[in-house]
């Protein structure tokens, strides 16, 4: 059984930066997405960024120009990088990785970012 284990959350104040990483235990295949999301207490589930087998990105607009995801070197890997973080990026952010062969999504259990001075 495949987990993804995230990385990297914690406390931050506004202004502040944090790096959220997400691998795999094991080599998964068929790879065509790797994403983040994040949910606020109250709120749905919202997709923060992916990242395509192609190296396409896609962005929520409230992180646009802050965010940036990138996949890692080693397979499996997939990054967040968060810039100039405000108190309503303050979520638990989860990263899932989608296959084609099977259709399927695997999820991380999440790791807690929050913002707050």
């Amino acid at each position: 059984q495949v987990q993804l284990v995230e990385s990297g959350g914690g406390l931050v104040q506004p202004g502040g930066s944090l790096r959220l990483s997400c691998a795999a235990s094991r080599s998964i295949d068929s790879i065509t997405i790797m994403a983040w999301y994040r949910q606020a207490p109250g709120k749905q589930r919202e997709l923060v960024a992916s990242i395509s087998r192609g190296g396409s990105t896609t962005y929520v607009d409230s992180v646009k120009g802050r965010f940036t995801i990138a996949s890692g070197n080693a397979k499996n890997t997939v990054y967040l990088e968060m810039n100039s973080l405000k108190p309503e990026d303050t979520a638990l952010y989860y990263c899932k990785v989608g296959t084609m062969v099977p259709p399927y999504n695997y999820w991380g259990q999440g790791t807690q970012v929050t913002v707050s001075s």
